[in-house]
């Protein structure tokens, strides 16, 4: 279920027929091992960056109901082009409070505390933050804090940016499969475990230290962060190629105070759609 804060109307997300079968019965599993192998990502990624994929982009705008007026005017020689095309800077505005805590990308987002056992539920699997971080040490300095999940459908600006003012502490790729971000697929696997990512630590003037994660998913087979070690807010951190994908923001304790809606449609488990730089809440 999604919220439109827009709109203030709930709604549901239709499951493809296909990722239903794929995900809920033992042969659609079996062949899932391979979709969610490198080698096929791969392999749909050389499709998606030939010439012959643009003839998938008219039917792709007018299936997802892309307003394009949004985006800059430009010639598409694949549908990967296409699907990294850039949004009008006016069209996503940013507040002139820094202390204003915004939204990374345009996504479905959702909000998890990090309590002292370090369990959260996400779609109906557990995980620990540890083994989403793979490190015990960075998992305990988040106790407490919060954790931002922002999920990025095929018909999202695939572009995600800098929250704030800071510099980057340290990187780490950690290696995975491919599994769709869709809810569907959290009810049989840890996506977020197995899934590949990246995570950066970032030191921020307004929010304290934070970790910005970002995960690969089904035919996504690559994550394309820019080389930056300093950086200002608003600045581009990077963007995904074709596929969902997960941006994930995580807080220490007593950083942020999140804007009401959102903590309690994440409570009844309910995402909340946002745009690139809306204001989400605010740095304590």
């Amino acid at each position: 279920m999604v919220y439109n804060r827009k709109t203030k109307l709930v709604y549901d997300e239709k499951e493809s027929l296909f990722l239903k079968i794929l995900y809920s019965n033992v042969v659609g599993r079996g062949i899932l091992k391979v979709f969610t192998l490198k080698w096929f990502t791969n392999l749909g990624k050389l499709y998606m960056n030939s010439k012959l994929s643009k003839l998938k982009i008219k039917r792709f705008i007018k299936k997802n109901n892309i307003n394009m007026d949004e985006y800059e005017v430009a010639k598409y020689n694949s549908f990967d082009e296409f699907f990294t095309r850039r949004i009008k800077s006016n069209k996503r505005p940013i507040s002139d409070n820094k202390k204003d805590l915004v939204s990374p990308c345009d996504s479905k987002l959702s909000v998890y505390e990090i309590t002292e056992d370090k369990l959260f539920n996400i779609k109906g699997s557990t995980y620990t933050l540890e083994e989403l971080l793979e490190d015990k040490e960075l998992a305990n300095k988040y106790l407490g804090g919060y954790m931002l999940v922002f999920r990025l459908c095929v018909d999202d600006y695939h572009h995600y940016y800098y929250i704030d003012n800071g510099k980057r502490l340290s990187t780490k790729y950690i290696k995975g499969k491919f599994h769709t971000v869709r809810p569907i697929a959290h009810k049989y696997v840890k996506v977020f475990k197995e899934n590949c990512r990246e995570l950066t630590v970032l030191d921020t003037e307004n929010f304290g230290q934070i970790v910005q994660m970002e995960v690969g998913a089904m035919m996504v087979g690559k994550i394309c962060n820019l080389d930056k070690n300093e950086f200002k807010r608003g600045d581009e951190k990077g963007y995904f190629r074709f596929g969902g994908s997960t941006v994930i923001i995580i807080f220490e304790k007593d950083k942020i105070e999140l804007d009401k809606d959102i903590l309690e449609k994440s409570k009844e488990d309910i995402e909340v759609k946002v745009q690139l730089f809306e204001t989400i809440g605010r740095g304590c």
